[in-house]
């Protein structure tokens, strides 16, 4: 054979090997928009969720329940529920909003951002939380007018603020605070720290945070319930947003919530 030929062939079978090759691998990791896939198949769209601080925990656990029946990922927002409006006013992209309070839900219908009527799906009250054994001796939500006790509460703007200015008028208490907070997680976390000798929380929070508080109940937490609502919002291009909802208000998800600390609405 002649060395024109050998070449030849040579270069034949590397170009043959390459369109092989070629048609092997064309299709995986990509579909037909040049989108990434798993297996030729498009991933699923992730949900945002914008979710009241007090939610956390519990919605956590719920969205991974949620993404093993859909095969969806959800992904949180977690902040104070005035906070999340004010984001969604600003344009912030979401599919769900939930709030811990009727208030900001109404808020954000005003602004034009739901796609539905909301729905209630949860309630909750609050309860006084200090450091384990209880060391400035609280015992009713008058003790926290003592100028002795450092008290910490959450911004009036906030559900938990709103609900604390409630049970003040109620129980004709004046408080005076070391600091007022955005959200009732971060109440909650200057009274683990041992930075505040009393902090008004959800019941929710107390409870999750277990026996690092201890969890003082009164009469005046009555004339503050906060009733939680959701609703899917109007600029969502997701299908599962309305599912979403509707799992929130399914009974496992309900019954969850309750094992929570939260009542029903």
């Amino acid at each position: 054979m002649s060395s024109h030929r050998h070449a030849a062939r040579l270069l034949s079978v590397a170009a043959l090997t390459s369109v092989l090759l070629s048609g092997c691998g064309g299709d995986e990791g990509s579909n037909d928009d040049g989108s990434p896939s798993d297996n030729g198949s498009p991933k699923a769209e992730s949900l945002t969720v914008f979710a009241a601080a007090s939610l956390s925990d519990t919605f956590t656990d719920l969205g991974e329940r949620f993404e093993k029946e859909h095969g969806a990922p959800v992904e949180f927002n977690v902040a104070g529920s005035s906070d999340l409006v004010t984001q969604l006013e600003q344009g912030a992209p979401a599919d769900v909003f939930a709030s811990a309070d009727e208030a900001n839900m109404e808020r954000a219908e005003d602004a034009g951002l739901l796609a539905e009527d909301s729905e209630l799906f949860a309630s909750n009250t609050l309860v006084i939380a200090t450091p384990p054994d209880n060391p400035a001796g609280i015992s009713s939500l008058q003790d926290l007018s003592d100028d002795d006790v450092v008290t910490v509460i959450c911004a009036p703007q906030v559900p938990c603020g709103a609900a604390t200015e409630t049970v003040f008028d109620a129980g004709d208490v004046d408080v005076t605070p070391a600091s007022e907070e955005s959200a009732v997680t971060d109440v909650l976390g200057k009274v683990t720290a041992g930075e505040a000798d009393a902090g008004l929380v959800y019941a929710t929070d107390a409870q999750g945070a277990g026996d690092d508080v201890e969890t003082i109940e009164f009469a005046e937490a009555e004339d503050a319930v906060n009733y939680y609502p959701i609703a899917s919002l109007q600029d969502s291009e997701n299908p599962l947003a309305s599912e979403f909802v509707d799992f929130i208000l399914e009974e496992p998800s309900q019954e969850a919530l309750r094992e929570a600390g939260f009542a029903s609405p």
